[in-house]
């Protein structure tokens, strides 16, 4: 579950998460979702937003955030399990980005392709074979 890549994150022009610690964390028909601790987040650039938690039948409620850099803002970005479930305790307040959302995410030296879909928050890198949830051409998976 845990992580030493090295990870990247570029949110409006900005590196928002640049680490080499994160959990990576996989579900069914899902490439990996990278989750990061609070303190390898440039949290001054997180706004808390009010938009309604959602429900993972594993992970528990997420809360969700905005980046605001200057005058810009990528709503919904960035979520927290802020008390996920018994299984997932160890991510508690770690945050995970939609890589869609960001200017780029990087796994090592790999730009990451993002999950299909505007729910998930996959990164695919050429490690992962799909097919993948959220995929049109493989509807099945929806």
């Amino acid at each position: 579950m845990f992580s030493t890549e090295n990870i990247k994150v570029i949110a409006l022009g900005e590196i928002i998460i640049q680490t080499n610690h994160s959990a990576r964390i996989l579900e069914t028909y899902h490439p990996p979702t990278y989750y990061f601790p609070p303190n390898c987040v440039k949290e001054q650039f997180l706004r808390k937003n009010n938009v309604r938690p959602s429900f993972c039948e594993w992970k528990g409620i997420a809360s969700y955030y905005n980046i605001k850099v200057g005058e810009k803002t990528i709503n919904n970005s960035i979520w927290a399990y802020p008390n996920p479930s018994e299984c997932f305790k160890e991510i508690a307040g770690w945050y995970a980005v939609y890589p869609q959302l960001m200017d780029s995410c990087w796994v090592n030296t790999e730009k990451v392709e993002a999950q299909k879909g505007g729910f998930y928050g996959g990164w695919i890198t050429s490690r992962i074979q799909g097919p993948f949830k959220g995929d049109p051409e493989h509807p099945e998976l929806i």
